[in-house]
């Protein structure tokens, strides 16, 4: 017999019956977990391609450069999602992903998550057309390095105040998922166990 770790996912009707989290626990999630994806991209991304670029001598366009930060993050959500419902920031936070009936996300669901919630890139590319309109002696890194930060750490989450009742912001809503708030004295998702 040898150890291994082994998820042991809490019951779907306690997890149905848990609080959504709060806005500022939503927001400190969306700040680390960006810094979590700064690791990510680092290994999946900037070392396959400065590889390419040093050994062939070439660079990808950057239509394929953003299709591949796309999937590598497809991939990283989805795969946590499926798994436990959380990804490391969320672990770090005691906040999951669950489906409206408090279950783990199937991959579809999953991937459909990650589709609406990627939906924050259409307003800040509008905001980001119009910056860059009204105030050309900015540079363009700038304005998206704010753009960014702002759709990603505030816009996403103030939306759950739209829903009163639930506490969902809208991608959540629309994917037919919840976010939840794990109380303290719920262990580690993952336990040792034997097999």
């Amino acid at each position: 017999m040898k150890n291994t770790e082994k998820f042991i996912p809490l019951p779907a009707d306690y997890l149905r019956s848990l609080p959504a989290p709060t806005i500022k626990r939503r927001i400190a999630l969306n700040l680390y977990e960006l810094l979590v994806l700064f690791g990510v991209l680092a290994l999946t991304f900037l070392v396959p391609h400065l590889l390419i670029g040093v050994l062939l001598e070439v660079t990808a366009p950057s239509s394929l450069l953003m299709a591949h930060i796309y999937l590598v993050l497809a991939f990283y959500f989805s795969w946590y999602w499926t798994r436990t419902g959380q990804t490391l920031a969320m672990q770090t936070w005691r906040i999951q992903l669950v489906s409206e009936d408090g279950k783990i996300l199937q991959r579809s669901q999953a991937l459909m998550r990650y589709a609406i919630g990627s939906l924050w890139l259409i307003p800040a590319a509008i905001m980001l057309f119009l910056a860059i309109r009204l105030d050309q002696s900015v540079s363009m890194g700038t304005h998206v390095s704010i753009i960014f930060f702002f759709m990603t750490l505030f816009f996403w989450p103030l939306t759950a105040l739209l829903d009163r009742k639930n506490r969902q912001a809208l991608p959540d809503r629309w994917a037919k998922t919840r976010l939840v708030q794990l109380p303290s004295l719920i262990p580690h998702p993952i336990s040792s166990g034997k097999e």
